[in-house]
């Protein structure tokens, strides 16, 4: 019997999210649709001109840690924050959504990482990240017990930019692997794909990495190929399951030969993005962790990332149990 559903391992980010319009990302430099990453003073300045936002504890891995522990998942996370106010809001949110959180805080600097993110009316999120206390996350923060003691590690593939966090990585996945349990990933975004590409693929068909979670541009990217088919056919060789998103197209799940095709969730108004990617990981997981069939995980996974899209902010405010329980999911 397994300790926790999941472990989830990331980036421990305050989401400031604001709406904008799209004149305000080309003023500003903003690649839109991507996650720019950025330093303390660029981070000051795009604060400065943001409109009224709204603060909230977020980071990718976080959200699907937190989508969990909502569907009735046992949940826990690997991520680093400093002893500071938007650590203190980060810590508060994800021990209140029942994730255990035990990473001991930075003292000092660098501060809590925190990510700028404009929402433009047709619901598209542009992130503009500074990694702060997050690039100090390493070996030492790994706590055997836990990585143990999951059903299923997860990582976002964001966490591959700091060094040491890739140690981290690679010892909690050991760990996994010694103790009989599986690893997942998320490509997180198309431009960190390209970053490290060789080594997200070095990371599937080395065996490190058993389950891989991505959208039609990131896996299009991965294999840098315009055919989703294409990509999805190469990404069956490559690893053991793989789910792929594609917005209102829903989603393709594949494992061996087998094949499970996921309609998207209906919803009544896209509002934001933010978040959508994680929260369909955090129902897939959930289901799969729980013994579900691979249709009965991607419709959880459909449900929770349909919910999000039609909030501001990229953790549940419905309980995704009831939710899924009175979608006859559950």
């Amino acid at each position: 019997m397994a300790d926790y559903d999941v472990l989830c391992i990331g980036n421990a980010i305050v989401d400031i999210i604001a709406q904008c319009d799209d004149a305000f990302l080309e003023t500003n430099g903003i690649v839109k649709g991507a996650m720019n990453l950025i330093d303390a003073r660029r981070a000051e300045l795009l604060y400065s001109r943001m409109g009224p936002a709204v603060e909230a504890s977020g980071g990718s891995a976080g959200n699907t840690a937190a989508g969990i522990a909502s569907f009735g998942g046992r949940a826990a996370y690997f991520g680093k924050v400093s002893k500071d106010h938007l650590g203190g809001i980060f810590t508060h949110d994800i021990h209140a959504q029942g994730v255990a959180f035990d990473t001991k805080p930075l003292q000092g600097t660098p501060p809590t990482a925190r990510s700028m993110i404009f929402v433009t009316p047709d619901g598209e999120r542009s992130m503009n990240t500074y990694l702060g206390a997050c690039v100090e996350l390493g070996p030492d923060d790994v706590e055997a017990d836990k990585a143990k003691g999951a059903s299923v590690t997860y990582f976002e593939g964001y966490l591959w930019d700091p060094p040491k966090a890739k140690e981290a990585i690679r010892q909690t996945a050991r760990l996994a692997h010694e103790a009989g349990r599986e690893v997942a990933m998320t490509l997180s975004d198309s431009f960190c794909v390209d970053r490290y590409r060789d080594e997200f693929l070095d990371l599937m068909r080395s065996g490190t990495v058993d389950i891989v979670f991505a959208n039609s541009q990131e896996i299009r990217s991965l294999y840098q190929t315009e055919s989703f088919d294409g990509a999805v056919e190469l990404i069956r060789k490559d690893c053991r399951l793989a789910a792929v998103t594609r917005s209102e197209e829903g989603s393709v799940i594949v494992r061996g030969n087998e094949t499970v095709t996921i309609k998207a969730a209906p919803i009544r108004e896209l509002v934001d993005t933010t978040g959508a990617g994680d929260l369909y990981a955090a129902g897939f997981l959930h289901g799969y962790t729980q013994g579900r069939d691979l249709k009965a995980c991607g419709d959880l996974g459909s449900l929770a990332a349909g919910l999000v899209i039609q909030q501001i902010g990229p953790r549940p405010r419905q309980n995704l149990r009831e939710e899924a329980k009175a979608s006859g999911l559950l």
